[in-house]
């Protein structure tokens, strides 16, 4: 008797060619859209509006010194909104940084003047000063779990009061005391307030700090864990906690470095004129916030960057320098600065809504 076998069906036969079907979830997304869904390009964008339209109103900005100063400006913001921008993708801000620059700043100058102490005792006293006011404000917000609008609110409120009194007391005055004959004031000058020429132009170094600085955040924000710390505790602290991330060590050290970007613009001020104004710094924390805020940082945390904040200081820079050089009202500063900040806040609502959709 004959025997028949019949065809088994085949089993792990790869399919033929023809367009691969999938659930949508690993498809690659175009590129337009992922790189507007970067924090930095809108801001990046932005800047460049702003250059090219001060290049056409204001043709003096088009010489090399204009834009050494509009540079100039723009580094003392970035700085301090380097490191606000940080705690702002850690999901806190700050809103008495802008007092803290010149409490730092009186701190070494009284120290240095009314003790005949060789200056840089007074810049290494300020140092401590101002992390330990960062630290004291991590500190209270991890602690008693207030916002932290709440408690550096306080804090603004008490360096305020403090810098105001304690200069009237100390000096009889409203302003420090000279130091530029005092021991040390050259050489703290070279590092904090010196300028140096390229080209025929005269370039401050702060330019370079805010390069350099930019530089060495963005590497702690994208390569360290430390930077992954950063955005965990931004997005959810509870999460963040639950895998192991330290908390409140990111967030006290995070208020910390922005007691450093103080402790150094605050060092800027003193060495650049000699003697510091009790009563300044008032309203410069919401320039430092906004500069972060346009430069893709969300208030709510756990997005953003530190290049966004470099070209968001640069806009900022370039709208105060440029109206002057257009003979503008530099009143309008202010309302192109309200401009800025809503455009921001839209763009960036945007984006967080693009980056999520599937």
């Amino acid at each position: 008797m004959r025997m028949t076998r019949q065809a088994e069906p085949a089993v792990g036969t790869p399919p033929g060619p023809g367009p691969k079907e999938g659930d949508g979830r690993t498809a690659a997304r175009p590129l337009v859209p992922r790189m507007l869904a970067r924090p930095e390009v809108g801001v990046f964008l932005g800047a460049l509006a702003v250059l090219v339209f001060f290049l056409v109103a204001a043709p003096a900005v088009r010489q090399g010194g204009s834009m050494a100063t509009v540079l100039y400006q723009s580094s003392t913001i970035g700085i301090m909104a380097l490191p606000v921008a940080l705690l702002m993708i850690g999901g806190e801000f700050d809103l008495s940084s802008g007092v803290a620059v010149v409490s730092s700043a009186l701190t070494a100058s009284m120290l240095s003047y009314q003790l005949t102490l060789n200056v840089w005792t007074g810049v290494i006293v300020a140092l401590i000063v101002s992390l330990a006011i960062g630290a004291f404000n991590g500190w209270m917000v991890v602690r008693t779990g207030l916002p932290s609008f709440l408690v550096t609110l306080g804090t603004f409120l008490i360096l305020q009061g403090l810098n105001l009194a304690v200069t009237k007391l100390v000096t009889g005055n409203v302003a420090t005391d000279d130091i530029s004959d005092m021991d040390g004031f050259d050489q703290a000058k070279k590092i904090f307030a010196s300028s140096f020429d390229i080209g025929g132009v005269e370039v401050k170094i702060t330019v370079v700090w805010w390069l350099v600085f930019a530089a060495l955040a963005t590497w702690v924000l994208l390569r360290t864990k430390y930077g992954n710390w950063i955005f965990a505790v931004g997005g959810s602290k509870d999460s963040a906690r639950a895998v192991g991330v330290p908390v409140n060590f990111t967030k006290i050290t995070l208020f910390m470095a922005v007691g450093f970007g103080a402790w150094f613009i605050g060092m800027h001020q003193l060495f650049a004129f000699n003697t510091v104004q009790s009563g300044e710094g008032v309203g410069q924390e919401l320039i430092y916030i906004a500069a972060a805020v346009i430069g893709g940082c969300l208030l709510t945390g756990g997005y953003g960057s530190a290049i966004g904040p470099v070209f968001g200081a640069f806009m900022f820079g370039m709208v105060n320098q440029g109206i002057v050089y257009a003979g503008w009202n530099p009143d309008w500063f202010k309302a192109f600065l309200g401009v800025m900040l809503l455009g921001a806040v839209l763009i960036n609502l945007w984006v967080q809504r693009t980056a999520t959709r599937r």
